[in-house]
């Protein structure tokens, strides 16, 4: 009998592992090389997506003075595009899960086109406000995210997308070099037209090698427990439901919080590295540009090989522990040269979390909600930004640079502790 068991769940294995290679088209569409060949080209179109943006990224605030737009005026045309990527970002997801990762990084692609073409033509603040407004699906990095999501196991997610913070890196560079190079030599509006090109040979890049279906057959036979109850894209019910799964909600509030404090501190960098560290803008130019190759050794050398040798809560763990010194470290800083010091372990802590909780979470909910996820996670980023300036602003005048120091310290140190006491029930989530 126990034989016959044996063979019999042999057998079945068998036929679902063969299930699954037919799915994903081992058997006429691609296997695991094309698998492979599928994921880097979601690297290069994540690549190519943030390089154009961190290209005019740079220039916008010169087009904004160039137009007669004041300081304060820059800041609700930032606040606007984090309001537009904030509310986008669960849509995006909803919209990937429901029409597939190829049409989700299309979309995407599409809609940066329809931007940097807004930009090329903004005479106006008007029309620069107006360029906002494609933001609401450009969500480039989440959509490699649910290709890379779909293609790989449970076991090689965190490491897969570890990687696309090395794309993160080279994009800073590359960007804020060309985009600099580009406006200086060339005028402000180059940067927009080059990144306008370059987005419609994205948006060419993924309909052509991105395939139509990514997520296996058998991953959308899911239960009815564990099906989306709306058709909306947009559903207050749907975001309640995926935080109710087992660790949700605790893994996303560390998320946030562990991550805020240094996101206060980044948005107000413009003004600190004039004010308190005395920087000219080309000495920023490099300062982000260290950061840049800081975040490409760290995600392609580090997050990686830490992902394959030890669980994601250690991982987690480490990470948030690490926020904490780093938040010491910034309240006695006095130099440049201090923050250069303390960017080593501070980039080791913000890639290591947001890959691994971005991994954990998918993990957590039914493969056919991980679209959905990404794109809540997408959106801590700019509810950092539409929040940030006003809190960083009064941190900043009230109590100087070491309070965000010793908010990161304290917030860290109290999450570590909830991490140690507390016992998540984490599990992945079969569909």
């Amino acid at each position: 009998v126990s034989t016959m068991n044996a063979k019999i769940s042999s057998e079945g294995e068998e036929e679902a592992s063969g299930m699954r290679n037919e799915a994903l088209g081992e058997s006429g569409h691609f296997g695991e090389a094309k698998r492979r060949q599928v994921i880097r080209v979601a690297y290069v179109i994540a690549a190519l997506d943030l390089t154009f943006l961190f290209m005019q990224m740079g220039v916008v605030p010169y087009l904004a003075k160039s137009l007669g737009l004041d300081s304060v005026g820059f800041g609700y045309l930032q606040t606007t595009f984090g309001v537009l990527q904030l509310v986008g970002g669960y849509i995006f997801g909803r919209f990937a899960d429901q029409f597939g990762a190829r049409a989700a990084l299309i979309l995407s692609c599409a809609s940066e086109s329809v931007f940097f073409l807004l930009v090329s033509l903004s005479t106006s603040i008007p029309l620069l406000f107006l360029s906002r407004l494609p933001g609401v699906f450009m969500h480039g990095i989440p959509g490699a995210q649910k290709v890379i999501t779909d293609l790989t196991t449970p076991s090689q997610r965190a490491g897969a997308l570890g990687k696309l913070g090395l794309c993160f890196g080279v994009a800073i560079i590359a960007g804020s070099a060309l985009g600099g190079v580009l406006s200086t030599k060339l005028g402000l509006y180059v940067p927009a037209y080059v990144g306008l090109v370059g987005s419609l040979i994205n948006t060419l890049i993924a309909m052509v090698w991105i395939p139509s279906q990514t997520k296996p057959k058998s991953d959308h036979q899911v239960t009815e427990h564990s099906t989306p109850r709306s058709g909306s894209l947009f559903s207050i019910r749907e975001i309640l439901r995926l935080m109710k799964f087992p660790g949700v909600m605790e893994i996303f509030i560390v998320k946030v919080f562990a991550g805020l404090p240094i996101g206060l501190f980044m948005i107000m960098f413009s003004i600190i590295s004039m004010d308190f560290f005395g920087l000219e803008a080309v000495e920023s130019g490099y300062l982000m540009s260290y950061f840049g190759v800081l975040q490409m050794v760290v995600q392609g050398l580090v997050v990686g090989k830490l992902a394959s040798h030890f669980t994601e809560m250690t991982l987690l763990r480490l990470s948030v522990f690490v926020f904490a010194g780093v938040g010491l470290g910034m309240a006695l800083m006095r130099t440049v040269w201090h923050y250069c010091i303390i960017a080593v372990p501070l980039m080791f802590a913000f890639s290591m979390l947001a890959t691994v909780t971005d991994s954990i979470l998918t993990k957590a909910v039914p493969s056919s909600d991980t679209g959905a996820m990404l794109g809540i996670c997408a959106s801590v980023q700019p509810l950092t930004r539409t929040v940030g300036p006003t809190i960083g602003g009064v941190l900043y005048k009230q109590f100087g640079v070491s309070s965000f120091g010793y908010l990161q310290l304290m917030v860290n140190l109290v999450l570590f502790v909830y991490l140690l006491k507390s016992k998540i029930p984490l599990g992945e989530m079969k569909s």
